[in-house]
């Protein structure tokens, strides 16, 4: 039996077309559920989206189409973007399911009757777009935290989640769980700014709009936001309130990673964790509050006009030079910043220069100088052990910068091996071996260089998946598993590679 892992994303809110800023989390966790599919894990990879609330329902109303008109667009848009992203998601679901819809009204159903849901009325400060209550306290200079537009006055009846009452239960959860919320800074925010000032009730159900799951035993109410977005992650695999779950269920809850941005994460490290707890089922092993991707240093708008497109950058650059400027340029916790400029100079300097170009290079040498043929004369030198020793190593650190979820730091090891393999050309200097007709030697250098971008190749598979397909058809292998790099020479000797094809272009700035 392969042990399970279950990685999921926040489903995306189906207000407008994703920006790449939002891309980024998708392709960060399709890089992880890749990698650990290759390590043998039995992987199971949910993304999705977000479809009901006021926001849409006046978005469609201004579109003058219903809201399901609206939101299946807009849910058709953002899985085109997944699917041109080259991600490998297991199931995108969609929040207007109908199963969903029935399973949330029995959660809430559950909440209520148990005494964990009352109702009240609600008086505070309300941001349409963002869909949430703020106190004036939580304002910044009168206005959303989140984002910044103006909020208004708002009074409903409502109903309420307790969670109040358990704060206390989850800090003491939280701190009896080192790494369930990472990275650690982002913890320290959440239990100093938000739990140990003391925990609101949540309103979980609206009366001001029509646009949502409708509250059985009182219809004039829908279920708000939190309780019907945060339960995708258990409805889908198919977890009953009043009956047993699913075989699926049980086999891959509780999620191993939830893949959350940062201004959201408080929703899934406080309510989703009291909501769970009160269902009486496990939390997940790991809430991972990723940074932002920055436009020019500045948090991406459509109100400054300061967007990029991950379609639009595909059609331009290709999708896995998108693929690699976003995972290898995001740092682990701080933000990073995108600009045209920067996108280029990393393709130029990472994909052309070094990897590109060992890649042509090496392959052009095995045709030039034996007709393509690569033969392992084992003619090696003290300067091949260090290399190979380097090479094979590699595996055991990107295996650990996987884990501890520095994705950019991972990809820097694989981009680092194809720099030493370009540094071993220049040590063992090919050209002179075939000047001087030292045949073995070279065959042996030729040979060990073709391995190693193999194994750099494996690795590289669930960053830059359609480049490493590229890779193994010019080096003509089939060996591509994880089990194959364990060991140098798995690639087989008298095999013909095929002709060289240039992997990524230089980009004339």
């Amino acid at each position: 039996m392969k042990d399970k892992f279950y990685i999921s994303t926040a489903i995306a809110y189906t207000s407008s077309k994703p920006h790449i800023g939002n891309t980024y989390e998708i392709v960060l966790a399709d890089a992880i559920a890749r990698y650990k599919r290759l390590q043998g894990y039995d992987v199971y990879f949910q993304t999705g989206t977000d479809e009901h609330g006021e926001k849409i329902e006046l978005k469609a109303k201004d579109a003058g189409i219903s809201p399901q008109e609206y939101v299946d667009k807009v849910a058709g848009q953002i899985k085109d973007i997944w699917d041109i992203m080259n991600t490998s998601y297991d199931r995108f679901i969609r929040t207007t399911d109908p199963k969903h819809e029935k399973t949330v009204q029995d959660i809430f159903k559950k909440l209520y009757d148990q005494g964990d849901i009352y109702k009240g009325e609600y008086k505070g400060l309300y941001c349409t777009p963002c869909e949430s209550f703020w106190t004036e306290s939580q304002l910044v200079d009168g206005k959303c935290p989140d984002c910044g537009r103006e909020v208004k006055e708002a009074t409903e009846e409502a109903y309420f989640l307790r969670i109040s009452k358990y704060s206390q239960w989850l800090e003491e959860y939280i701190e009896s769980h080192p790494g369930f919320i990472e990275p650690e800074s982002r913890k320290n925010e959440i239990v100093n700014n938000f739990i140990k000032p003391g925990l609101q009730d949540l309103c979980v159900s609206r009366t001001s709009f029509k646009w949502g799951i409708p509250v059985t035993f009182d219809p004039d109410h829908v279920v708000y936001v939190w309780i019907d977005a945060l339960s995708n992650y258990i409805t889908f695999l198919g977890y009953h309130v009043n009956e047993e779950s699913d075989e699926e269920f049980k086999k891959y809850w509780p999620c191993d990673i939830h893949l959350i941005g940062k201004d959201i994460l408080r929703f899934h490290v406080i309510y989703w964790p009291i909501m769970l707890h009160l269902l009486g089922v496990e939390l997940p092993r790991k809430v991972f509050g990723h940074p932002w991707l920055l436009f020019g240093n500045d948090k991406m708008s459509k109100s400054k006009g300061n967007i990029a497109y991950a379609d639009d950058l595909v059609n331009r650059y290709g999708v896995d030079s998108i693929r690699f400027y976003m995972l290898h340029d995001m740092p682990f916790s701080s933000d990073g910043n995108y600009t045209e400029d920067l996108l280029v100079e990393t393709i130029n300097s990472n994909l052309a220069n070094v990897l590109g170009n060992l890649v042509n290079r090496s392959i052009g040498m095995a045709n030039k100088y034996f007709e393509g043929i690569v033969t392992n004369t084992n003619v090696n030198e003290n300067i091949d052990k260090e290399f190979i020793d380097y090479v094979v190593g590699k595996k055991a650190i990107v295996d650990e910068k996987i884990d501890s979820l520095r994705i950019a730091d991972a990809l820097e090891e694989v981009i680092d091996l194809f720099r030493r393999c370009n540094k071993y050309i220049d040590e063992t200097t090919p050209w002179v071996l075939a000047k001087e007709g030292n045949n073995d030697r070279l065959n042996t250098v030729l040979y060990n260089l073709v391995e190693s971008i193999r194994i750099g190749a494996v690795l590289l598979q669930a960053f830059l998946p359609d480049t490493c397909e590229s890779i193994f058809y010019q080096i003509n292998t089939d060996i591509t598993s994880f089990a194959s790099i364990n060991e140098f020479g798995q690639y087989k000797s008298g095999t013909k590679v095929n002709e060289a094809k240039v992997l990524f272009q230089r980009i004339d700035k």
